[in-house]
Order: structure tokens, then sequence, then C-alpha cells
């Protein structure tokens, strides 16, 4: 099942490394990603889609928010 999250991350360097990271030691594979500057400077969207099943998206979530320079998890389909 494909999947759309949609995470606000500190503009800083290194931050889209991280959570790109994240994702490839988990064994995920990331089918799309898009990184874009929000109202705030300090602040940016990265909308990413994945595969994979509930289970797997939840532990990934969940990993993905305790990343330091992650502010908020949202996807958006499961709202």
């Amino acid at each position: 099942m494909q999947h759309t999250l949609s995470i606000l991350l500190q503009n800083e360097a290194g931050a889209l490394v991280r959570v790109a990271g994240l994702f490839a030691a988990r064994g995920h594979n990331i089918d799309t990603l898009t990184v874009a500057a929000t109202a705030d400077p300090a602040v940016s969207r990265l909308t990413l889609t994945l595969r994979g099943d509930d289970a797997a998206l939840t532990q990934i979530v969940q990993q993905t928010r305790k990343l330091v320079d992650v502010l908020q998890v949202e996807h958006p389909t499961h709202a």
C-alpha cells in the first residue's frame, strides 16, 4: 500500500540526510520526495511517498518523530 507523509523539519544542513538515512537504515524505499520552504524560513516541508503495510508505517513514523530536526510528522490519509 502506498502512503504519503508530510514532515516539517528545521531548515538546517543535514536534516534531509538524517531523515532519508533513517528510512534507508530501516529498509524502506522512498518512492517520491519533495522539499519546499514554508512561510517560516527556518522550517521546510518534506513530502514523501513510500510503500509498506500499516505496521511498518507506524514504526517508521514513530522513529521519524524522534529525530532532532523533525518538528512534526503527518500522515494525511490517516488523519
